[in-house]
C-alpha cells in the first residue's frame, strides 16, 4: 500500500506529521509518500530512524491554510500538498490520501479531483463516535448541511460498508438519528428516508434518539452534516467538562486523591475510549478514492492510525464495494 500524507497540513505540521509517519513506518507495512515542502521534511526526518526505501519525498511549493477559500484555494493552488496528494489517488500513483489539513479543502479538492463515485449524489464525512458498547460511524460529521432523503440514504449504505470492512462489524445495524425511535416521527426528510430504507435489504433498525446514540444502540448513525457536527461537538464538550469536574473533586481533600490515586488506570482506560487519537481520522465516503480527514489538531499518533486506517480503507476495496452497491440501488422512483 503506498499512502500519500499531506506533510504541510494540520496545526502541528510537518512535526507532527513526519513523527507520525515515522512511527507508521516502523508499525506496519506501509510505503509513504509525504507531500510538502521537501527542505522543512527532510529536516525533520533528520530526527528519525527508519526504512528509508519506504519513505519518499513529493516536493510541492505551496499550502493551503485554514484561512483560505476551499474551491478558490483548490483552483489556484494546484501546487500545494493537499491538491498533489489528492492528484496521487485520482491517477494511481498513490492508494489512499491522509490529510489533517483545511476541511473544506479536503472535502471540495476531493470532489473536483479525485470524483465522486457514479450514483453518489453528495460524499460525507464518516466520524468514529465512541459508545458504551465500543464504536459507531456517524455519518454525515459536517459536510453536507442540507439533504435529501436520497442523500441519508446513500450515508447509510455507505457507512455500513466502511463499518463492516474496515471495522470488522458483521452486518452494521444502521439507525436515522431523530427526536422519537416511534414511527412517523421527525420532518419530512426524516420519514421520507425512514421510507427509503424500509424498501431495500439492510439492516436498518429504524429511529435513533440522540441520548441512546451514547449507549451504542446502532452501528452505523445517520444524519446530515448539520445534526452530525453538533452530536460531535457536544459529546466532545459533554466529556471534557466531565473529566473537568472529576479533577476538581479528585483534589479537594486527602481523602477523594487517595481515591483517585486507586482509581487511576480505571479512568486513565475511560479517557483513552474517548481520544481521538485512538481512531486516526474520518474518511470521506463517497469520492473514488481511499480519503482521510485527520483532526486539524492531530499529533503524531493520530497520524500513525490515521495512516493504518487509510491502509485498511485501500485493502478492502471500499470504494469498489460502495459504487457495486450503489449501482444495484440505482437511481428508480423507488429510491428518490
Amino acid at each position: 500500500m503506498r499512502i500519500a500524507v499531506d506533510g504541510m497540513g494540520g496545526d502541528h505540521a510537518p512535526r507532527e506529521i513526519v513523527k507520525g509517519c515515522v512511527e507508521a513506518l516502523n508499525d506496519s507495512e506501509v510505503e509513504i509518500i509525504l507531500v510538502g515542502n521537501q527542505d522543512q521534511l527532510e529536516e525533520e526526518l533528520k530526527k528519525y530512524t527508519f526504512d528509508l526505501a519506504r519513505l519518499h519525498i513529493q516536493h510541492t511549493s505551496e499550502i493551503i491554510t485554514n484561512d483560505d477559500k476551499p474551491v478558490q484555494a483548490i483552483r489556484s493552488k494546484k501546487d500545494s500538498s493537499l491538491v498533489v496528494g489528492l492528484n496521487m489517488v485520482k491517477e494511481g500513483t498513490a492508494d489512499a490520501f491522509v490529510s489533517a489539513g483545511n476541511t473544506g479543502a479536503i472535502l471540495a479538492g476531493s470532489i473536483f479531483r479525485v470524483g465522486r463515485i457514479k450514483g453518489i449524489d453528495r460524499p460525507a464525512i464518516a466520524a468514529v463516535y465512541p459508545t458504551h458498547k465500543g464504536i459507531s460511524l456517524l455519518v454525515d460529521a459536517g459536510a453536507n448541511a442540507e439533504c435529501k432523503a436520497r442523500n441519508l440514504l446513500e450515508f447509510g449504505v455507505m457507512g455500513s460498508i466502511y463499518a463492516e470492512r474496515v471495522f470488522g462489524k458483521p452486518k452494521p445495524s444502521i439507525g436515522l438519528v431523530n427526536i422519537g425511535s416511534e414511527e412517523g416521527k421527525g420532518t419530512d426528510l426524516i420519514r421520507d428516508a425512514h421510507s427509503l430504507y424500509q424498501k431495500l435489504n439492510l439492516n436498518y433498525v429504524g429511529n435513533a434518539e440522540a441520548r441512546d446514540l451514547p449507549k451504542g444502540i446502532v452501528d452505523v448513525i445517520v444524519c446530515d452534516g448539520f445534526i452530525g457536527n453538533v452530536i460531535l461537538k457536544l459529546t466532545e464538550g459533554v466529556a471534557m467538562t466531565m473529566f473537568s469536574m472529576l479533577k476538581e473533586k479528585f483534589t479537594e481533600n486527602i481523602f477523594n486523591k487517595l481515591g483517585a490515586a486507586i482509581l487511576k488506570p480505571s479512568l486513565r482506560e475511560f479517557k483513552k475510549t474517548l481520544d481521538y487519537t485512538e481512531y486516526g481520522g474520518a474518511p470521506l465516503l463517497g469520492v473514488n478514492g481511499a480519503v482521510i480527514k485527520a483532526h486539524g489538531s492531530s499529533n503524531a499518533k493520530a497520524i500513525k492510525n490515521a495512516i493504518k486506517q487509510a491502509k485498511i480503507f485501500a485493502e478492502q476495496e471500499v470504494v469498489g464495494m460502495i459504487s457495486n452497491e450503489i449501482e444495484k440501488i440505482g437511481d428508480g422512483e423507488n429510491v428518490k
